[in-house]
């Protein structure tokens, strides 16, 4: 995909780690749990259960949005807001393979995603 929405801004924040379960926060407050963690080097995400928050619904958050990990703490802290993540476009891990279902999550996600790397 070679799009930085897809990656860490950070290399070394997830490699040779396991997030499943990782606390999620955002401004406002924590959103979930990890439920599922990409390491594919172009096209690196998060499944986030958002348990109650958002009635049970998934979403997929592209790695670009992730500002920040703390592994003591296990948490990861996006940039974005709970009412961002709210709006995301549902996860479906059944169509998620589909090129169409991806570049829909990206497009949303890429203003979130900041653009200033190392």
């Amino acid at each position: 995909m070679g799009d930085t929405v897809w990656s860490y801004r950070d290399s070394e924040w997830a490699q040779d780690r396991d997030l499943v379960g990782y606390d999620v926060e955002v401004e406002g407050g924590s959103i979930g749990k990890i439920d599922k963690a990409s390491t594919e080097a172009s096209s690196q995400w998060l499944v986030v259960d958002t348990g109650f928050w958002i009635f049970g619904k998934k979403r997929v958050i592209p790695a670009g949005v992730v500002v920040g990990i703390d592994h003591e703490d296990r948490r990861v802290i996006l940039s974005m807001s709970k009412n961002q993540i709210q709006a995301a476009p549902d996860y479906d891990d059944s169509e998620w393979a589909n090129e169409d279902t991806r570049t829909r999550h990206a497009d949303y996600y890429r203003p979130y995603a900041p653009q200033d790397r190392d």
